[in-house]
């Protein structure tokens, strides 16, 4: 056997030459661009007179910034509106596909990437995104990139990357109704630590892992930069073969199985060689919430809050306290929230609506609340309506919105006010990060989020099941 691990194969089948540095090229199989992070790039290619060496390669969409409310056009704020008109000025300059305002596959770019069947096993691929790692679940080497690479990418299709370590993740057992994939891997970087990923790629597996649907697949490789790794991804299976199998970017019928078989083979080996492992029982993990400014600041719903010298890192404790205001030893249930929001590329797949709509039916928004659903993509918000998704959040009282980042990252319109604390699905609490420096934010599931919008508070989600 050959005792290689996924990361061994796609790496090598994707290198291109050793570079002086020591750094190895890798060919990009995939770009994802966006609104945000490409016009810099774009003008640096303008600015050196260079061509785009592979347009058919690269695909871009605008997520970041447009209004998820009103989204006439031109937008109400200035620069978001320039920073569209850039993106779509180049792309069509570039022959580069861009899925625009407009478009029925607009949508966040991790959402419509694995969507369309772009994203597929054992290729590289590349957007200048930090949650890049979610296409990873389908056995692909992802990886967040700046501006400047966005550029050495279009410009050559390449990058020059360091070979990482690989640590293999194992979640055996079962997990329990009202535990999501969220709380996985809210719980592995709790355990790990937020710079536990130093150095590694993260390799997630075990019987919980392999019993997931793609959808949760992807919100657990979302998150794995939270944790300090650069990719964290999961070895291909029938579960990926069938969620691939008719999307628009896949080759159907005789070529269709071909890939099929190419993408399997590049799972890891049953013997694959690894730097390191760690093991978490499935039945350990509850549902989980951060309670902190970085989501290795996290605790189980039913526990309270820790004192400084509980944790690893007390000062960085006693820094998040300082911030939020909240105090140690308070139950987490006993925390009011302000905003509810349930999106982001972590989690606004038509699952995670599901799940939260399965809350929220039949209840209403706490009157101190402010709820927003939105969802991932154009298509995702078609589907959702069609099931009636839409009509049980308005009926709750939840804002039903157009798909967008979003509150996530607040470069739009959805942003906190002042001291508010939010119950969100998406992916980073840091410190002013969802519109508000003095704003708090607290991670959780869809259904948690849920949860706590009709609560008024942090609330049990197995308490609504």
């Amino acid at each position: 056997m050959s005792e290689r691990t996924l990361y061994d194969k796609v790496w090598d089948a994707h290198t291109v030459d050793i570079l002086p540095t020591g750094q190895t090229q890798i060919f990009i199989g995939l770009h994802l661009i966006h609104e945000v992070t490409s016009p810099q790039a774009f003008a640096m290619m303008r600015e050196q007179g260079l061509e785009v060496a592979f347009p058919e390669r690269t695909f871009a969409t605008v997520d970041h910034i447009v209004p998820t409310d009103v989204r006439t056009r031109p937008f109400l704020d200035a620069q978001a509106e320039q920073m569209i008109q850039v993106l779509e000025n180049a792309t069509r300059d570039y022959r580069i596909e861009l899925f625009g305002v407009d478009s029925e596959r607009q949508g966040i770019v991790h959402i419509i990437g694995p969507e369309l069947g772009l994203t597929q096993p054992g290729m590289t691929l590349a957007c200048g995104d930090s949650h890049t790692s979610t296409h990873a679940a389908f056995g692909t080497l992802a990886f967040g990139i700046g501006t400047t690479q966005i550029k050495d990418v279009l410009a050559t299709q390449t990058l020059a990357l360091d070979k990482l370590k690989v640590r293999r993740i194992s979640v055996d057992g079962r997990l329990s109704e009202g535990i999501y994939a969220k709380d996985v891997i809210l719980t592995i970087i709790q355990r790990l630590g937020v710079g536990g990923g130093k150095g590694y790629v993260y390799e997630y597996g075990g019987n919980a892992v392999d019993a997931m649907t793609m959808e949760e697949r992807m919100t657990v490789c979302n998150m794995s930069i939270e944790g300090g790794a650069h990719v964290g991804y999961i070895n291909p299976d029938t579960t990926t073969v069938e969620y691939l199998r008719g999307r628009p970017f896949v080759p159907p019928g005789a070529a269709f199985d071909r890939a099929a078989s190419y993408w399997r083979s590049v799972a890891s080996d049953p013997d694959a060689v690894y730097d390191d492992r760690f093991e978490l029982a499935a039945e350990e993990i509850e549902p989980t919430v951060t309670w902190g400014i970085n989501p290795g600041q996290a605790i189980g719903i039913s526990q309270q809050l820790p004192h400084p010298e509980e944790v690893a890192d007390p000062e960085g404790a006693r820094r998040a306290y300082q911030h939020t205001g909240f105090e140690p030893g308070t139950r987490a249930v006993d925390i009011p929230i302000d905003v509810a929001f349930v999106g982001s590329c972590t989690n606004s797949r038509l699952s995670d609506l599901r799940a939260a709509a399965r809350v929220a039916r039949g209840r209403h928004v706490h009157p101190n609340v402010r709820a927003i659903v939105v969802p991932g993509s154009f298509e995702v918000k078609r589907l959702a309506e069609e099931e009636g998704l839409d009509r049980v959040f308005r009926e709750a009282g939840f804002d039903w919105r157009s798909a967008g980042c979003s509150m996530c990252l607040a470069m739009n319109p959805d942003k906190l006010q002042g001291r508010e604390i939010s119950a969100s699905s998406s992916n980073r609490n840091f410190i002013g990060r969802q519109g508000s420096a003095t704003g708090r934010t607290i991670l959780m599931s869809p259904a948690m989020v849920a949860a706590a919008a009709v609560s008024g508070h942090l609330a049990d989600v197995r308490e609504f099941l």
